[in-house]
């Protein structure tokens, strides 16, 4: 099989796989550094995450250490990691819970849906239906179990915190939290969102 950039910056004819994220270089096409570090495929797109703001970066940093200070014995949280969710879509949550033994592997560059508990969307204007629409129906298609998502009204997050019904293999809103979320699943968590 030819190399997929040698299609640039047309999508190579078989379209972009979650293997052909591994095979990035980190340079871009023309030696622009780091072009491809911000990068997810979606529905076999190559999508090119914007720069992020400053709100969004205090949430991931935030909620990442909250959780991973949370969890029980067996689970660890962490921020930027994709997920490979079939051969055409590898999302990258901006939080992911997933099994301490999958977290430990440094050489890993993504998790499969059955090694992750919970992600968490922050949405960014760029975002707004990939992170309220696509990427839902995806990751519960996929049987993630937890999917938070968090966006800013007024300066201030808010945590739409969504659970998989496995009788319809979609997610339900289980809460809507301002100022503070606490929630008994996927395990016991107590987060100042004002802090």
């Amino acid at each position: 099989m030819s190399s997929a950039l040698e299609y640039w910056p047309s999508p190579p004819p078989w379209g972009w796989t979650a293997d052909d994220l591994d095979r990035l270089p980190a340079e871009g096409p023309n030696g622009e550094p780091d072009f491809f570090e911000h990068v997810e495929l979606i529905d076999g797109a190559l999508v090119f995450m914007s720069p992020r703001k400053r709100f969004h970066q205090r949430l991931v940093r935030l909620l990442t250490e909250a959780l991973d200070d949370q969890a029980p014995e067996g689970l660890v949280a962490v921020d930027q990691m994709d997920v490979r969710l079939g051969h055409r879509m590898r999302p990258c949550p901006d939080v992911s819970v997933v099994d301490a033994r999958a977290a430990a592997d440094d050489e890993r560059t993504f998790y499969t849906p059955a090694e992750v508990r919970l992600v968490v969307e922050v949405v960014s204007p760029e975002s707004e239906d990939r992170d309220r629409k696509t990427k839902p129906f995806r990751y519960a298609e996929a049987g993630i179990p937890h999917f938070w998502r968090v966006e800013s009204k007024d300066g201030r997050p808010v945590v739409y915190v969504h659970e998989l019904d496995p009788a319809t293999g979609a997610y339900g809103l289980t809460g809507i939290h301002h100022g503070r979320l606490t929630v008994p699943a996927p395990f016991p968590i107590d987060i100042d969102l004002d802090a």
